[in-house]
Order: structure tokens, then C-alpha cells, then sequence
């Protein structure tokens, strides 16, 4: 190798920013409990460009992980997701150098949107990249599922259907383009409330329909048979307790939306609009109500995006 071949080679890379989507369940049915106390889920999971962003930067000469978030009210300690997640991929990898991650935040925490669950995969796709650990999407989805039930589908997006505890992601492709707009209400949901209302509130569990059966079959889906058969089994008990999400649906289908939803456990609720313009003449409708937080935006990311 000449000299001049040496000085040209790229040095390896210490810093990578990641882009971490939010979800939206287009069908979320909850069904048998487990023997881990856990229930079965089956969902058809859609990523939105609503993005939170990690920068991570690798320093070889200490040892540690250091987190630093633009949203003062979420914790930076090793309790948080983005924190774990490193920990788990220095654990498995047996890197001893130090980390420093900084977090901007975009999407709302106990939202329904999986905004942690993301970031959580968001830092391991990074990692993945700066370590050179080569892992494939369902290597790093075995390291993130001890994480969160939500975490593994990010590595698959952007759409799949979501089974088990989440552990079982089967990638699907929804043909044609949409816009989401997301419309949260200013406060969380808790997600064990969530599944305390919803076992209380109703007698049996009913079986997964033929229709999502035959949805959860095929590889390639359009939106028109997954919209007409969009569900969650959580709109019930968390509508009964907040009349105001109940009302934020009936307001995005009344201005146009194709379908309206709770998202995951809430307390976010979208709709789906066949194109932008309309979606964004909903989103300034609703800007009206101040205590809203209104966001339109493309339905579908692609995979976990790396910059560079």
C-alpha cells in the first residue's frame, strides 16, 4: 500500500446521529394473558415522521455513559430507555470505552407513540453502526425486546404486524402514500391503567377477526382494506374516562379523515388522510383548541435512519 493510499483511508467514525420515528397502531387487539402475566398482542404498527434524535458519540478514552436530554422532565439516569439501551449493547459487545448521547425530544412521552421504545432502538441501530458490530435487524431486535414490548418493530419498519409480547415482527408493505395527523391532548396515559380498565371492563376476550387473520398473511397490504378494518381494543375504557379523546376522534373524522384512532394505550389520537393538503387544513382546524398538541405528518419513515 503506497503512502499516499494510507493518508486517503477514511478514519472510523466516532459520532452518528439517529432518527427515531414515532408509531401509530392501525389495528391493536389485546388478547389471552400469558403465563409471564404479559398479554398477546397482535397489531399492525406504522411509523410517522415524527422524529426524536440521538446524537452518539463514542469516547475511547474513559469509560461510562452520559446522557443529556433537551426536555428537562425526562429523567437521563440509568433508568431511562436511550441509557439502557446502550447498556445492553455495551453488556453484549464487551465495548469499555465511554459514551455521550444527547436526546431531542419531539414526540410526547406517554403518548401512545412509542416515542421511548424508538429511541431505545434508535441507540442501538447507532451503536450497531459506530461499533461495527454487523448485527442484523433480528440481532438487534433480540437486544431491544428485553427492553420494551414496542422496541423490536422499530428495527422492521416501517410497517409489520406485531405479535406475542411484540418479540414476533412480520415486515409488511402498505402500497400507496398517507398523511397522519396526531392530536394529543397535553396529558399521558399510564399503560398498566390502561390494561387494569380495559380486563375489568369486559367479560371475554374475543378471538382475532378473519379479517385481521388474513391481513397478518399477506406481505404486501393497500390502505383501503387496513383502514375499513382499523380497531383498538383500548378506545372502550379510555374513552369512558376521557370523553375528550372520544371528541378529538369524532373532530378528525368530521373533517375528512379516512379512519380515526386511539394510539396504542393513548392518550394521542390520529387520523389518516388520503393526502396532505387535507390533513394539514385539519391540523390548522384544530390548532384552535389550545390545550392540543397538533402535528401532521407522512405516514411511513423507512428504516431507522443514520446520519452520516
Amino acid at each position: 500500500m503506497t503512502k499516499s493510499s494510507r493518508e486517503s483511508d477514511p478514519l472510523p467514525s466516532t459520532t452518528v446521529t439517529v432518527f427515531a420515528p414515532a408509531k401509530v397502531n392501525l389495528v391493536l387487539r389485546v388478547l389471552d394473558r400469558r403465563a409471564d402475566g404479559f398479554h398477546n398482542l397482535w397489531s399492525l404498527m406504522q411509523t410517522v415522521q415524527l422524529e426524536d434524535e440521538i446524537a452518539i458519540r463514542l469516547d475511547r478514552d474513559r469509560s461510562g455513559i452520559r446522557l443529556q436530554c433537551d426536555d428537562s422532565s425526562l429523567k437521563t439516569d440509568p433508568t431511562n430507555l436511550v441509557y439502557r439501551a446502550a447498556e445492553a449493547v455495551l453488556r453484549r459487545c464487551g465495548y469499555v470505552g465511554g459514551l455521550d448521547m444527547v436526546l431531542s425530544k419531539r414526540i410526547p412521552m406517554g403518548a401512545g407513540l412509542g416515542g421511548g421504545s424508538s429511541d431505545a432502538a434508535a441507540t442501538i441501530v447507532g451503536l450497531n453502526r459506530l461499533l461495527g458490530l454487523g448485527w442484523s435487524a433480528e440481532e438487534m431486535a433480540d437486544v431491544g425486546q428485553a427492553l420494551g414490548s414496542d422496541v423490536p418493530f422499530f428495527f422492521f419498519a416501517p410497517s409489520a404486524v406485531v405479535m406475542g409480547r411484540g418479540e414476533r415482527v412480520s415486515p409488511v408493505t402498505i402500497s400507496g402514500s398517507r398523511w397522519a395527523v396526531l392530536v394529543n391532548p397535553g396529558f399521558s396515559i399510564e399503560t398498566k391503567w390502561a390494561y387494569q380498565e380495559l380486563s375489568s371492563s369486559r367479560s371475554q376476550v374475543l378471538a382475532l377477526s378473519d379479517v385481521h387473520t388474513s391481513l397478518g398473511r399477506e406481505e404486501r397490504l393497500s390502505w383501503e382494506p387496513v383502514l375499513e378494518s382499523a380497531e383498538n381494543d383500548f378506545e372502550r375504557p379510555v374513552y369512558r374516562a376521557y370523553p375528550l379523546l372520544h371528541a378529538i376522534k369524532q373532530d378528525l373524522l368530521g373533517l375528512g379523515a379516512e379512519a380515526a384512532l386511539l394510539s396504542g394505550s393513548g392518550a394521542t389520537v390520529f387520523g389518516v388522510f388520503s393526502d396532505e393538503a387535507d390533513a394539514r387544513r385539519a391540523a390548522a382546524d384544530l390548532h384552535t383548541q389550545p390545550q392540543l398538541k397538533v402535528v401532521a405528518a407522512p405516514v411511513g419513515s423507512g428504516p431507522l435512519r443514520c446520519q452520516p
